[in-house]
């Protein structure tokens, strides 16, 4: 059960990129991911998750909208995608946020259920307010939006603190890569370097595996890295990957919980490579 209201997902994908030279932002690759795919894989939780900007293909399900007029900013993308949504309760992200994560996104939430005000938003290290990493009431949201519209005219073009100053709102403060986002080529460079440093490269891996191949499962991957050594030291090198595929196949075909299916599949075979290795050792 969750400790937050059920909730839908703007996630604002378009925006001119100049300091890109015009690149197209949300398609630029993270770890092998579009910045949009990993920003998509934080809110997979929302029931509905609607994406202002060009249509492209997504590791995961959603719905199009596009502001008017086209580049008109980021108020006039929020009503876009605001128009959209159903739930009493929506997160807001951009979509260039490449190392924000699930359990970032359950902070904003809880922080709106337990606040009981307006809004969310995440604050960075320098504790400036990002109000494109919250989350909002809808209702609140959508007043605010037409009455600005209905102040100035029309949304475009306007910045976002109009909206924000005008919101009861709650901080909840960043963690140490939560904000970070990349608007410079830079920025991306730091970003792909981050990755693959050593205490990072191995689950950056393995969840850019799993977005590929449309897998939602939570593994204990000591286990299977664990497994992968026994079979390499114990029986031969090649061994280690054809038993962790064997192991993934026997999970797939046992069906009912797939974790426990993997673990106890992985258990099995670590058993059998013990067994094996014994042997070698001349172990009666």
């Amino acid at each position: 059960m969750t400790a937050y209201a059920e909730y839908d997902a703007i996630v604002l994908a378009g925006g001119a990129a100049k300091r890109l030279g015009g690149a197209d932002k949300p398609g630029v690759s993270v770890g092998g991911r579009t910045l949009l795919d990993r920003v998509l894989a934080a809110c997979r939780g929302a029931g509905r998750t609607v994406v202002v900007g060009d249509r492209r293909g997504t590791a995961h399900p959603v719905f199009w909208a596009r502001e008017t007029p086209a580049g008109g900013g980021p108020l006039a993308a929020l009503d876009a995608g605001v128009r959209q949504v159903e739930a009493e309760t929506v997160l807001v992200l951009s979509a260039d946020l490449p190392f924000l994560g699930e359990a970032t996104v359950r902070q904003l939430l809880a922080a709106l259920d337990a606040g009981g005000r307006e809004a969310a938003l995440l604050t960075d290290a320098d504790g400036r307010d990002q109000p494109l990493v919250a989350a909002y009431r809808t209702e609140p949201l959508r007043r605010e939006l037409a009455l600005l519209a209905t102040e100035y005219g029309a949304l475009a073009g306007l910045p976002l603190r109009l909206l924000t100053q005008e919101l009861q709102l709650d901080q909840v403060p960043a963690g140490a890569l939560d904000a970070f986002d990349c608007d410079t080529w830079e920025d991306v460079a730091a970003a792909r370097a981050r990755i693959r440093e050593h205490g990072n490269v191995l689950d950056e891996w393995i969840t850019a595996v799993k977005d590929e191949l449309g897998i939602e499962l939570d593994v204990d991957t000591t286990v299977l890295l664990d497994l992968a050594r026994d079979a390499a030291h114990g029986v031969a090198r090649p061994a280690a990957p054809l038993t962790t595929f064997l192991v993934g196949y026997a999970a797939a075909k046992a069906g009912g919980d797939s974790a426990q299916a993997v673990a106890e599949a992985a258990r099995k075979a670590a058993a059998l490579a013990d067994r094996w290795a014994a042997e070698a050792d001349g172990t009666p």
